[in-house]
């Protein structure tokens, strides 16, 4: 399976961007979905999660403008931000824990300005 990320771009501080990631191929038993981040010089931090079993969790610096949910007809994850901050400048990146492998997409860009 592949994981193509897209919906980065350059915003505004305040403003709102949708990131998706479409997961190509099967994936049978999926754990778990996660959003990640890593800005310039920092290490990469788990921003959003969502369970097989519906539950999610959120960084606190996100926790109220960030969401995380799934299409499961379009094998594809989302992550809405809003209120964005200039804090929230980094690549983004979607992982996929299923069938006992973990997958990883290419990463997409959000900058926000001040």
């Amino acid at each position: 399976a592949q994981l193509v990320e897209s919906g980065g771009g350059l915003v505004e501080a305040g403003d709102s961007l949708r990131l998706s990631c479409a997961a190509s191929g099967r994936m049978f038993r999926v754990v778990a979905m996660h959003w990640y981040r890593q800005a310039p010089g920092k290490q990469r931090e788990l921003v959003a999660l969502l369970s097989s079993g519906g539950t999610t969790n959120y960084v606190d610096s996100v926790e109220g403008r960030f969401t995380i949910a799934r299409d499961n007809a379009k094998s594809t994850v989302y992550l809405q931000m809003n209120s964005l901050k200039p804090e929230d400048t980094a690549v983004y990146y979607c992982n996929i824990v299923a069938d006992g492998k973990s997958y990883w997409g290419q990463g997409t860009q959000v900058t926000v300005s001040s």
